[in-house]
Parts: C-alpha cells; structure tokens; sequence
C-alpha cells in the first residue's frame, strides 16, 4: 500500500508523513491555510519526543532552533521555591528535553517534508470537510481557497486535522462536541536577558488564584544577543473561541502576580514587556472510544486533543506518528488491521494522559502546598510538603507519560521505546 493522504500539515501530519518517507511511501498532504507561517508560542519537548526527533535524523536541526532544558523550578504564591528537578539528559535520561517555538518547530517539519518527498507532496489551500469509503479506498471532499470542489481518491487516510478535526466530527458525531473548562489561557513571548544562565523552566503560582509557566524558546534571538522568552497564565476567564492565534489582553492578569517576588525574576515585568500575547480557552475533549473507521484514522490533536500542559500533546503525536507507520508497515496490504493495532497500542494509554492534564498533573505539588499553608507563607517546605513525597508525585507523572525517571519501573507497555531510560 502505497497511496496514503493525511489531512492536515500541522507538525503532527508533518512528522507523520516524514515516518512514512522512513518505509518508503511518499504521502499527499491536505492542508486548509494558503501558506504555513511559524504562528504560535512556546513547546516543551520532553526526552520521548526528543528521542522521535533524534531517530528522524533531525536531531542536530532541532538541536539549532531550541534550548536545551536543565531544571525544571516550582514556587508557590509568594515566589518561595517548593520543588526543584533537573530535565533530560542533566536528570540521567538519554535525551534532552528541549525547549522551542511552535511554529520553529512546524517550518522545520515542513522544509524537511518538501526536501525528502517533494514540493508536491503538500497541497495548501485545500480543506477537506469529508469522507466516504468503500472496499478498495477512500473519498476525500475537499474544498479550495479559490472555491474549486474536488473528490480525491486514496488507499488510506490519517486525520490529523488538528482540534477542529472535521474527520473527527463526521467519525464521532456524538462526541465531537467540547465544553469551556472555565479556564482561560494567555501564552505571550518576551525578549530579555536570560535569567539563571538560560535553561530554567518556572512553574510558579497558587493555582486557586493563577498559575503561571515561563521558560526560553530561542537564545540570541535574531542576534539581539538576549533569549525569547515563553511564557503561559491561567487563570478563571470568559469563555471564547477556540483559536490558538487569538489576540489577548494581560492587563487584568498581572495584579494577580503583586505577590510574586522571585528574585532573578520580575514575573509582572515580563508580561508587561510582551512582544505577543495569544489567549486561548481551555476547551474540554472527552476521551474517543475508538481512531479508527474502516481506512481512515485519527492522530494528534484529532484523535486525542488535550490541554496544552507539559508539550504532552505534540510529544504524544510524535509517538503516534511512528506507532502507526510501524503498524503499517507489519500490515502492508491491511490499512484497516494496521489502524486497529494502532489504536490499540496508543488510545488507552493517550486517553489517561489526556484526562490527566485536565487534571494537574504534577502542578498538583503547588495547589498542595497552598492548601496546606491555608495561602500563606511557609517557614519550612520540608514541614509542608517532604522531598520524598514530592518525588512520588513526580515520578508517578514521569512515567505516566513515557518517561519513567531513571532508575525506576518503566510500568506497562505503553507505544512508547525503551529508549527514554538509561540503561534501556
């Protein structure tokens, strides 16, 4: 089997078609906007997706566009630190944890998809907004920015159409339907000079009035010799559209950081001095029971949309993508049997980590802590919150997401490779 479309060139479609180029088969993309821009903010690529990157052969590429991850810091309301770890290879793992600009990310996906498949083998401006299937292939309806109807044939398809998946829709027409969660997000870039040598990555808040995540995407930016840095609040907030390119307004969320003294940090400042600020609404998914109908499948955000935490989403696609090929290629001549072994492998395991960043995921350790010291000041973190139970929480989340910390049980098969753990 050799004629694949996948809808939508997001990174997810994106990587997906460069695991397929790896077996041999050039893919066709279907992608709605006219022209790819390097739109967005800021991506945590954790050690599993880093490792996807290195086994691409794109490892020293990404390695030019990110920042290498060295310690990951927490602090309560007050700017106290509750909780300290290291990332990626500085915490034993055989891969870095990076961090990078989404849509750095994405062009850097896509220059290599037209570089090993072709110019070709994208086709931008085309919205597909569904499908119909028989024994022997797929239909594609797809939509032109000029207007033009056309139905496109193929043997197979890979949805990767994102959160607004209109494959997903006409899959699960009875569960494609969100809800606002009641939190709103505001994820904004500042240019600045690198605070604690530039590798940190700041979780800072009581999450019953806000929480706040801030980390470097770019050193040196455009030679200005100071870091781009990302940085991500949430807060209660109106409900809107769901858009990752929406313009926000931080103005009503600082006050809720007068508290905040962080020494190397003016938190506040860091908003004020924005370059950028995206506001997007944190819009509950529900679980799928089932990515696959007959020869088409879901990937990435379509099948598993999640709240934009820890980069498990795009990590979580990165894995998808080489799960899936791998199926394809024990199959060749069954896209449908392929698609149930994928299925089969990843949803269960991805729907837990979905439902587990609605949750708090190990940002938990911060509401802890603010309960725990009704809001207040602490004199002794030990006394609040002891180091070992803090690392429980920690490595229960490590390896729930792929990555178990080194040194402890990898768990259940999950889709993800040994490779993420020393001495794997």
């Amino acid at each position: 089997m050799s004629d694949i479309a996948i809808v939508g060139a997001g990174p997810a479609g994106l990587l997906t078609a460069l695991r397929l180029h790896q077996r041999g088969i050039t893919p066709t993309l279907y992608e709605s906007v006219a022209e790819l821009r390097p739109l967005g903010v800021g991506v945590d690529i954790k050690t599993v997706g880093t490792a996807e990157l290195d086994d691409l052969g794109l490892l020293d590429k990404f390695r030019a566009v990110s920042v290498d991850a060295e310690d990951s810091i927490f602090f309560n309301g007050f700017g106290q630190e509750i909780y300290a770890e290291k990332c990626g290879v500085h915490m034993g793992y055989l891969h870095e944890q990076r961090f990078v600009h989404r849509g750095t990310l994405q062009m850097l996906f896509y220059d290599e998809v037209l570089e090993r498949l072709g110019r070709d083998a994208v086709v931008l401006g085309a919205r597909v907004t569904g499908y119909r299937q028989d024994a022997d292939g797929v239909t594609l309806d797809i939509e032109h920015r000029d207007g033009r109807r056309e139905e496109v044939r193929h043997d197979a398809v890979i949805a990767a159409d994102g959160i607004k998946s209109a494959v997903r829709r006409q899959m699960h027409p009875d569960q494609a339907e969100p809800y606002f969660s009641g939190i709103t997000m505001w994820r904004g870039t500042t240019l600045r000079e690198p605070f604690r040598g530039g590798h940190t990555i700041l979780h800072i808040g009581d999450p019953a009035v806000s929480s706040m995540i801030v980390y470097p995407i770019a050193q040196d930016f455009e030679g200005t010799g100071l870091d781009l840095i990302n940085w991500v609040v949430e807060t209660n907030g109106e409900e809107t559209i769901e858009d990752w390119n929406q313009i926000g307004d931080i103005t009503d969320v600082i006050p809720l950081y007068d508290d905040v003294k962080i020494p190397f940090l003016d938190v506040q400042q860091l908003m004020r001095d924005a370059r950028e600020v995206y506001l997007f609404p944190l819009i509950r998914h529900e679980p799928l029971d089932g990515w696959v109908d007959g020869r088409v499948v879901l990937l990435g955000d379509a099948a598993h949309a999640m709240f934009p935490r820890g980069g498990n989403g795009i990590t979580q696609a990165m894995i998808d993508a080489r799960v899936l090929v791998e199926q394809l290629a024990t199959h060749p001549d069954d896209p449908h049997a392929a698609f149930v072994a994928y299925d089969g492998i990843r949803r269960e395991i991805v729907n837990r980590i979905a439902v587990n960043m609605q949750g708090e995921g190990y940002e938990v350790i911060r509401r802890i802590v603010a309960e725990r010291t009704d809001h207040r000041p602490f004199d002794d973190i030990e006394q609040v919150l002891p180091l070992a139970e803090a690392d429980e929480i920690f490595s229960r989340y490590h390896a729930l997401v792929g990555s178990p910390r080194p040194g402890h049980d990898a768990g259940e098969a999950t889709g993800f490779r040994t490779w993420e753990r020393v001495g794997a």
